[in-house]
């Protein structure tokens, strides 16, 4: 698979950040190619539209919804990456949702990095399915 993570780090050693850091992009990357393949839209809409899944903001109302389904283990590495500290805020969110959305880039990352994609799909598309971007 052109994705497939081989870390040199043990996984339990990395930063919560790196992990968000690593997360970030599984999210981005996902949202885009989701609507590439649903929607005829030109590219700077695309791009638009995109940030109303991945902000800070969104993040924490997709947060919400897969909260329910995560498992001790994912509870664990999405409160280790909410409890990373930060320097900064996000223009357009609040501190609470800027920590909600690290730590959920924070399991992305994570999952990503522990090969397990198809869980990364089955909580992405419970979020596609049941999130409704403010426009």
């Amino acid at each position: 698979m052109l994705f497939e993570a081989h870390p040199e780090i043990d996984i339990h050693e990395m930063s919560p950040l790196a992990l968000a850091f690593a997360g970030d992009a599984v999210l981005e990357l996902l949202v885009r190619q989701r609507l590439v393949e649903t929607s005829r839209l030109q590219p700077g809409r695309l791009h638009s539209v995109a940030t109303h899944y991945v902000s800070a903001h969104a993040q924490n109302q997709e947060l919400a919804l897969i909260e329910p389904m995560l498992t001790e283990e994912e509870q664990n590495i999405l409160r280790r990456g909410k409890n990373a500290s930060k320097a900064s805020v996000a223009k357009h969110a609040t501190a609470q949702e800027y920590r909600a959305s690290t730590g959920f880039e924070c399991l992305l990352g994570w999952l990503h990095l522990m090969g397990r994609d198809d869980r990364i799909e089955e909580l992405f598309e419970t979020v596609w399915k049941n999130y409704t971007p403010e426009q």
